[in-house]
C-alpha cells in the first residue's frame, strides 16, 4: 500500500472541499461556544428546544382543526 494524503478525506469522500471546510469550522465555532460561554450556549439550546415544541404544537394544532 502507497501512502495516504492526510488531505485526501477532504477532496475523496463526496461532497466539496469547501462544504466540508465550512462544516469543520462551524463545528469549531460550536465548540468554541460551548467552552467559552456556557450558560449562554445553554440558553441557546433551551431556546432552540422551545421553539421546537411551539412548532410541533402549531402543527398538531393545526392538524387537528383540518380533520
Amino acid at each position: 500500500m502507497g501512502k495516504k494524503d492526510p488531505l485526501q478525506a477532504l477532496v475523496n469522500n463526496g461532497g466539496g472541499t469547501v462544504r466540508k471546510l465550512v462544516g469543520i469550522a462551524a463545528a469549531l465555532a460550536v465548540a468554541v461556544i460551548v467552552v467559552k460561554y456556557p450558560n449562554d450556549a445553554a440558553d441557546m439550546v433551551t431556546w432552540l428546544v422551545g421553539a421546537g415544541t411551539d412548532i410541533v404544537n402549531g402543527l398538531v394544532t393545526f392538524i387537528r382543526q383540518v380533520s
